[in-house]
């Protein structure tokens, strides 16, 4: 059974969170959303959506969709909501829809907590996404849906209007999981080509040459299609903060924890990924990873920090030790 309405809270509209909400209006449905800074809401509403000074104000949506950075941020944010919910409950069947990268754990917590606020009259569902913003802006998104099977048929065209590759993976919290593991492949595949990069130009290689052989062989991958460009030019402005990676895949050794399952390559990638923090990276793209690694390599042709999308030399900074 579908939605009754087509109707929708859209909260979050960052550089994922404004072309997927746009993709709703686009696609016929009536969206109303908040978000902190109100640049972002201005032009939502150039484009035909409504926007609320309070997240509380999208307590009678029949679907809420939340695109923040992380669950504790959609924790503060829902906080008014729930405390609203348990005053005076919602309708039933009404969906909380956490299509941020969390925790499997954690967005199951935060599932118990809606239901209870809210008199068991909501439903929280995960629905990570992949893509990038190039999917979000032409609506080709991997959507990683937890949730009912009746849930999940309910959300279909509220899924539609944003991806191309829909899949309910299992319960609530099964989404993160698959969006964890398809963190562990983009970070450390986007890691080891950042290495390879870095080797083959102190080694007086063509990295764009490189690549082209590559994408023709074993090695090719989407990866390197969409992120090989900008780690071959050096180009880290963001299309997603780069420091994001380290939370996702801090949430791949959570689950692996919990399953008994030995992941060594997220746990180099959380170190790495740490590193690149340190070293004040964490707000560039995820292609920056390529920056940190020169930094670790030492003075050289591939050492150096970032001015813009330019570079200049610098003094290594000394690699982290692995746990």
């Amino acid at each position: 059974m579908e939605l009754d309405r087509r109707e929708a809270g859209f909260v979050g509209l960052g550089l994922m969170g404004a072309p997927m909400a746009a993709n709703l209006l686009a696609a016929g449905w009536t969206v109303t959303a908040w978000n902190r800074s109100p640049a972002a809401l201005d032009a939502f509403e150039a484009l035909g959506g409504s926007r609320v000074a309070r997240v509380e104000a999208l307590r009678d949506q029949p679907v809420i969709v939340f695109m923040l950075p992380d669950l504790s941020d959609i924790e503060d944010a829902s906080a008014a909501l729930l405390a609203g919910w348990g005053a005076s409950p919602p309708a039933p069947g009404t969906a909380v829809v956490v299509m941020s990268s969390v925790s499997p754990s954690g967005v199951r917590d935060f599932g118990a907590r809606v239901a209870e606020a809210s008199g068991g009259n909501a439903v929280v569902v995960d629905a990570p996404v992949s893509g990038g913003t190039q999917g979000a802006a032409d609506g080709t998104l991997a959507i990683m849906a937890g949730a009912s099977e009746d849930d999940f048929r309910r959300l279909l065209p509220l899924f539609g209007a944003m991806g191309s590759t829909v899949r309910r993976l299992g319960p609530l919290g099964s989404g993160s999981l698959a969006k964890a593991c398809n963190q562990l492949i983009v970070g450390t595949t986007t890691a080891a080509l950042a290495e390879a990069a870095e080797l083959a130009e102190r080694s007086g290689m063509e990295v764009p040459a490189l690549y082209e052989v590559l994408a023709g062989g074993l090695a090719g991958s989407r990866v390197l299609d969409i992120v090989g460009p900008r780690l071959a030019a050096k180009d880290y402005e963001p299309t997603g903060p780069a420091k994001f990676m380290h939370k996702d895949l801090s949430f791949v050794l959570e689950s692996a924890a919990a399953a008994g399952a030995a992941v060594p390559m997220a746990a180099a990638g959380v170190e790495l990924y740490a590193e690149l923090k340190r070293q004040g990276l964490g707000d560039r793209d995820l292609a920056v990873v390529r920056q940190a690694i020169a930094n670790l390599s030492g003075t050289g042709s591939g050492s150096a920090t970032m001015t813009g999308n330019t570079t200049t030399s610098t003094t290594a900074i000394p690699a982290a030790k692995t746990k």
